[in-house]
């Protein structure tokens, strides 16, 4: 059967033509209502068996907060992965399927003192901090326990920076590790964020050149580390090509393997690149409408309940069921706020109300972030 969406080239060099056929085949054989999003589960795991493949001592947790679906981390945990967490809910998903507290470490330098509670007891051995106030907390929910401090390093180049609300500079890391060692924690290592969706495969480098003078500051300070985390961030395509797993991990591991220890543990946390380009929305067209000078299209997901980070910026590919002229749509969601606008200027074919429209590489931070504003459900994840 024909496909009766306009689909180019252009789509293939964003999501996997693989992707999109088992979208195709799916759609033709449910009349299951829209909006939903669907996983490419054999992407996911093509994207587990790349990342960290060419960097040596590498474990990867994947970031939870990225998809939490159960199923998708019921997959995730078949394949060996770790986890990455930051509060009880996400505990609570993970010691509901059963994954060893060993596999789980937890990033966020501010945590509530619930989530402590929790993890204390289920025995969570490593943690991030960046502040004494954290290692008072650390202290009194979990002693003894195994830290790495968090360090501010560039963000250039990141579509999602995450520069300001964490992390320290050089001095401040170092006096906070020897303030962990002296309340009795175990100080074990460095951890870094370059940014989210990361473009730019420099920021490792630059990070990791502020790492090696922390690490060796430690050093001469009787502070043996053996931990890096050099945290997520790893792009994938949504309107343009990235640069890919294996370069950077090929780059990040000749530098570790030229400035670290040859023993080093090193700690890798992503989440979008596991899942982002794994998953398709699937919507439908609304309404339509000329506003002033503007077209604007309606579909039933928005940045309310499931495209929130179109407000930071990131911008989809859509295939767009139908075949009439291009034209240039202001995209919004189906709620009554006005802020629930999705894109300006973007070219697509006009569909008809009711035509489908697919949002590729909406795998990740698409579900987490959908709430149940103005009464809209937080749309369904589907594995095929």
């Amino acid at each position: 059967m024909k496909s009766r969406f306009r689909i180019d080239k252009t789509h293939y060099e964003i999501a996997a033509k693989s992707t999109i056929r088992k979208a195709l085949a799916f759609l033709k054989k449910t009349d299951l209502e829209p909006p939903y999003l669907l996983i490419d589960t054999s992407m996911v795991k093509k994207k587990v068996r790349s990342i960290g493949k060419n960097i040596r001592n590498s474990r990867v947790f994947y970031a939870v907060k990225a998809n939490p679906d159960i199923e998708i981390l019921k997959l995730i945990d078949k394949l060996g992965l770790g986890f990455e967490i930051a509060s009880e809910g996400e505990l609570g998903i993970l010691a509901s399927i059963g994954v060893k507290p060993a596999r789980i470490i937890t990033s966020n330098p501010i945590k509530s003192f619930r989530f402590l509670r929790m993890a204390a007891e289920y025995g969570l051995p490593h943690f991030a901090f960046d502040s004494k106030d954290e290692v008072r907390k650390l202290r009194e929910y979990v002693p003894g326990c195994s830290v790495y401090v968090r360090l501010s390093v560039p963000n250039e180049g990141s579509e999602w920076p995450l520069s300001k609300k964490f992390a320290v500079e050089l001095e401040d890391a170092e006096e906070l590790l020897l303030y962990a060692k002296k309340k009795g924690l175990n100080p074990v290592g460095i951890t870094f964020h370059v940014g989210s969706q990361c473009t730019n495969i420099y920021n490792w480098n630059s990070a990791l050149d502020k790492a090696k003078i922390l690490w060796d500051r430690m050093e001469k300070r009787g502070i043996r580390l053996s931990v890096l985390n050099i945290g997520g961030g790893y792009p994938i395509r949504y309107t343009k090509s990235v640069v890919d797993i294996p370069s950077i991990d090929k780059n990040v591991n000749s530098l570790i393997y030229e400035k670290f220890p040859r023993n080093i543990k090193v700690f890798i946390e992503p989440g979008r690149a596991v899942v982002g380009d794994a998953g398709i929305f699937v919507s439908r067209v609304l309404g339509k409408a000329w506003r002033g000078d503007e077209e604007w299209l309606y579909i039933d997901v928005g940045v309310f309940n499931g495209l929130m980070e179109s407000v930071g910026g990131i911008k989809y590919k859509y295939i767009v069921e139908g075949h009439s002229q291009i034209k240039k749509w202001t995209l919004a969601g189906p709620s009554c706020d006005s802020f629930d606008v999705i894109d300006k200027d973007v070219l697509l074919p006009e569909p008809p109300i009711g035509a489908r429209v697919l949002i590729l590489s909406s795998g990740a931070y698409t579900i987490s972030y959908a709430s149940e504003f103005n009464g809209f459900s937080i749309p369904k994840t589907i594995l095929i």
